[in-house]
């Protein structure tokens, strides 16, 4: 499911207060890459993510995911768009605090008429020990493990991650990459992180730079960095 971004531009605001954010980005994205958009703050890079995950939709261009154009798609296509190939994980984990840690995963299996077994998933990640916590009761990792979880039991064939590691310490944020790694190799899952640590981009197989909501640089390496050698 490649994807292809062409001419896109994205603005917030009118008249005098018109802001574009996005001016005319156009790349490529493989199938089951990892791809990091980096730049800093303002600079377009967590617009163009709602963008391919739906959530904003651009000015003019077209944004190609597989064989469905996701800029011309309806309202009502576009929930499905989410609901069936995309999962989201944000740099907040937005976990619902009157439900554990098994209950919050477990509310997203319903989007999916084959979801991932729970227990298992919760194993895997491990959240075994933690599944009946609620998220008061979870560390920063612990809760954003939980927040993986929830966007993978749908089988998501594309994961957006905005900032995931911007609220976690040194060692779990390497370790919250470290499963990200392990998620594109062990599924196939197409991995799409926005960041502003030009670190991280050593462990992807592609990355976007962008600056001033343009596209300065796109790199790509056959043979990325483990996420558990990154330093910074």
């Amino acid at each position: 499911m490649d994807i292809r971004i062409d001419s896109v531009n994205k603005s917030f605001g009118q008249g005098d207060g018109k802001i574009h954010v996005l001016k005319d980005v156009s790349c490529t994205i493989n199938e089951s890459e990892i791809c990091t958009i980096v730049g800093a703050s303002g600079s377009g890079k967590s617009t163009l993510l709602n963008c391919l995950g739906g959530l904003d939709r651009p000015d003019s261009g077209t944004i190609l995911v597989g064989d469905r154009e996701v800029t011309s798609l309806s309202r009502k296509d576009l929930g499905r768009y989410r609901r069936d190939l995309v999962g989201f994980v944000f740099q907040f984990y937005n976990l619902v605090p009157t439900l554990t840690a098994r209950e919050n995963v477990g509310v997203c299996q319903y989007l999916s008429d084959d979801p991932m077994p729970l227990d298992d998933l919760l194993a895997d990640l491990g959240l075994a020990d933690h599944r009946n916590k609620f998220p008061s009761q979870l560390s920063g990792g612990q809760q954003q493990r939980c927040a993986i979880a929830r966007a993978l039991i749908k089988r998501p064939r594309l994961l957006l991650c905005d900032e995931p590691t911007g609220a976690l310490d040194y060692e779990t944020s390497k370790e919250m990459l470290s499963l990200l790694e392990r998620i594109n190799r062990d599924l196939g899952t197409t991995i799409v992180i926005v960041t502003h640590n030009q670190v991280l981009a050593e462990m992807a197989h592609r990355t976007i730079t962008v600056r001033d909501g343009r596209i300065s640089d796109v790199e790509v390496r056959k043979d990325p960095a483990l996420a558990s050698s990154l330093t910074w």
